[in-house]
């Protein structure tokens, strides 16, 4: 197994592949040994026979849709073996399951996206040295016959001192609506704004909009060098009024950025709301097309920062999606100040724009697979080095983990996938690409005895599986476990780990567990 290597010649190699499984259908026809369609938006392919059919009220994994995910199977013309997805670094689904499963209830499956799960913990990927990504390919046997979970995870460089960054140019477009009124929402935005004001560079700079049934520049762009006094004052006047107009927050926000535009800094719009918009715009696609000639000239991303026990999920994703950022969820003081003081200055400078993943599995050892989640960030196979179309906007210090189901064929040997990442210089717009591969023999025997940090992924993704899957009569993931074994193997992985996040991460599986 090469963990992770950067040979050039991928699009050959790439090209030969897809070519192999076009070949072999052509050749096969409907017969015994035809192939079936597969998700041509990069979810994942089947070849030959399907799974068994799994008895009602077992594990067994179906290789089935799942409420919520993309139904292009049925319509895909042609089987492939290729995967393409934009990357993403969201997290906000997982810390939104537990503060749900605090407040004694499991979450609407429907908000629960399996990579912000397993995108919330700590890799331990070998990182570059300069700009662009690592890739690193691995994976284990599952307790279902033949059935792998591969891993590709890919990882920038770690994130310099403070001063090494460019200055940040910020506008913080803040929610005052009435919901925004309640405890952990708008105090938490206040505390952690304040302290973080605190801790940013002089040369950086900061605008703060509210918004409720109106929009409002409460501060223009301002240097923080000499004016954190007239920005704690502005922090500080904050207070709940009535509805969410939070398209005309984000509009209003925008126009703000631009009129503060700095040439020599990151310029970002920071959304902080519960998004439960009831007034105005409330529609992702309508709200960003009134924003779109801004970020496209300017290159302005949008953070999104969720609050609320009542949280407005859809929403925020799809924003922060086609706004070329991320979202992130705050439930407490901790979780505030890691966002505001830690996380958010991490992510004011970019390494990679519109970076986009690309998986080629070999014909002659894999026989189906599925990418677990990314449900939303799909890109068709044809796209890959389409640079017009978008892809994710990563920083430094990050790792991104895609996980695939993978049934191998009996006693495969050889070549599994070749993985790659392409993205663009962030200021040159220069296209770049990194690959890895994974061989057969590189196959850990069991998730449950693999390399500590492989094993969290699989519990990530497992618990998210769970919580898609009420009664876990439809599990997307082969062999997974009921929620009390799974909260007894996370329980170990703590201790083996000695990881305050997969404390946390067991803590949370057994509350579900007994909140079923």
């Amino acid at each position: 197994m090469k963990r992770h290597g950067t040979r050039r010649p991928a699009g050959v190699l790439l090209a030969l592949t897809a070519a192999c499984g076009l070949l072999l259908t052509g050749c096969s026809g409907d017969g015994d040994g035809g192939a079936r369609a597969s998700d041509s938006s990069g979810g994942g392919g089947t070849v030959d026979m399907p799974p068994p059919h799994a008895p009602e009220g077992s594990n067994r994994y179906e290789g089935g849709e799942r409420e919520g995910e993309q139904k292009s199977r049925e319509v895909a013309p042609e089987p492939d073996y290729l995967s393409t997805f934009a990357l993403d670094v969201d997290t906000a689904s997982y810390g939104y399951a537990r503060r749900t499963l605090d407040e004694g209830r499991l979450p609407d499956p429907s908000t629960v996206r399996p990579e912000e799960f397993v995108n919330s913990f700590r890799q331990d990927y070998p990182r570059p040295d300069g700009d662009g990504f690592t890739v690193t390919v691995d994976g284990a046997r599952t307790d279902e016959e033949d059935w792998s979970l591969v891993r590709v995870g890919l990882a920038t460089r770690t994130a310099g001192a403070d001063d090494e960054r460019p200055p940040a140019a910020l506008t913080f477009v803040i929610d005052i609506s009435g919901s925004m009124g309640e405890p952990g929402r708008l105090d938490l935005a206040r505390e952690a704004l304040g302290t973080m004001t605190d801790e940013l560079r002089d040369d950086d700079s900061v605008a703060l909009v509210t918004f409720s049934g109106e929009a409002e520049t409460v501060l223009p762009m301002t240097r923080l060098g000499g004016d954190r006094g007239e920005i704690h004052d502005a922090i500080d006047s904050l207070e709940p009024t009535d509805s969410t107009n939070l398209g005309a927050g984000v509009e209003t926000g925008y126009e703000t950025a631009v009129e503060g535009l700095r040439e020599d800094a990151t310029n970002r719009v920071v959304l902080v709301s519960d998004a439960l918009a009831n007034t105005g715009e409330t529609e992702a696609d309508a709200i960003l097309e009134r924003i779109a000639e801004s970020r496209r000239e300017h290159g302005i991303t949008l953070f999104g920062v969720g609050v609320g026990s009542d949280y407005g999920d859809a929403l925020m994703e799809q924003l922060a999606d086609r706004g070329d950022g991320h979202t992130v969820y705050v439930s407490d003081e901790e979780d505030a100040r890691e966002v505001f003081c830690e996380e958010l200055p991490r992510n004011i400078e970019l390494t990679a724009r519109d970076a986009k993943a690309q998986v080629a599995f070999d014909p002659e050892t894999v026989a189906e697979f599925r990418l677990v989640g990314y449900d939303n960030r799909r890109v068709a196979d044809d796209d890959f080095r389409d640079d017009r179309v978008d892809g994710g906007e990563v920083g430094p210090g990050h790792t991104v983990t895609a996980l695939y189901a993978v049934r191998t064929r009996p006693g495969a040997e050889g070549h599994l996938a070749t993985a790659t990442v392409r993205w663009l210089d962030p200021d040159s717009r220069t296209p770049h690409e990194e690959t890895g591969d994974l061989e057969a023999d590189g196959l850990e025997e069991s998730v449950w005895r693999a390399r500590p940090r492989l094993t969290v992924t699989a519990t990530a993704a497992y618990f998210a599986d769970a919580l898609r899957s009420p009664g876990h009569r439809d599990s997307a993931l082969p062999g997974a476990p009921g929620l009390g074994e799974l909260s007894e193997r996370a329980g170990s992985l703590a201790a083996r780990t000695e990881d305050a996040d997969v404390r946390e991460l067991a803590e949370a599986i057994r509350t579900a567990d007994r909140l079923e």
